[in-house]
């Protein structure tokens, strides 16, 4: 974690669905805790009482953005838009987000994490590799060598990507996938669950099977990728 992002600040959580909850799970881990959640409705049962509902968006307005620092609970199923959204309205707002990485993460020491970036448990992260802002690498997924992963983009667990991969933004990489060495992701592109990409995939397009290929744009909004 950027400690010098957290230094003196409480944690506050957006969000209280099921990423939300690994989020907290990586926080204890870390031996950190947070103050609160923010969502649209209280959470359910299962969310932990140690973690307060704070109330809806409207309760940022009773947060000091000097003394609050951010985690951003929102994960992706496909689209990564909502994720992205939250984090720039409450970027706007003077809200930073400290990147978090759990322990049991194995990292080669250059390894850059900008603004909000998030390793979840279990993830490899070789030499050279940048992750941009607000993205989320998710459980065990592995990174090879000098790959870029860009802003706001989403590898869902079990992703694998080989050396030299360019992730553009806003990508979201379906469970298990793997790319091959080289490739280049579009902004705004989806990979299917489980796809083998061997090729460039194109800003926008969306990509499912082995080896990859473009899905009908007729089909591409009855795609769930996980």
């Amino acid at each position: 974690m950027n400690d010098a992002a957290t230094k003196g600040a409480a944690l506050v959580l957006l969000g209280a669905g099921g990423h939300a909850r690994s989020l907290l799970g990586l926080l204890t881990a870390r031996g950190l805790c947070a103050a609160g959640c923010i969502a649209p409705t209280a959470p359910a049962e299962v969310w932990p009482k140690d973690c307060p509902w704070l109330g809806d968006d409207a309760a940022l307005d009773a947060l000091d953005s000097d003394r609050v620092a951010l985690v951003n609970g929102v994960g992706s199923v496909g689209s990564t838009a909502l994720r992205r959204k939250v984090f720039d309205a409450a970027r706007a707002r003077g809200f930073t987000f400290p990147a978090v990485v759990h322990p049991s993460v194995i990292r080669a020491e250059d390894v850059t994490l900008a603004d909000g970036a998030q390793v979840l448990a279990g993830a490899i992260l070789q030499a050279g590799v940048t992750v941009g802002e607000n993205a989320l690498l998710n459980t065990g997924c592995i990174v090879d060598h000098e790959c870029q992963i860009g802003a706001h983009a989403h590898l869902a667990p079990g992703v694998t990507l080989s050396g030299g991969v360019t992730i553009g933004s806003s990508v979201h990489v379906g469970t298990s996938a793997v790319v091959i060495q080289g490739i280049c992701i579009g902004n705004g592109a989806i990979v299917g669950a489980g796809a083998v990409v061997t090729k460039d995939v194109a800003p926008g397009v969306t990509v499912v099977g082995n080896p990859a290929r473009p899905l009908d744009r007729a089909l591409q909004k009855r795609v769930i990728s996980r």
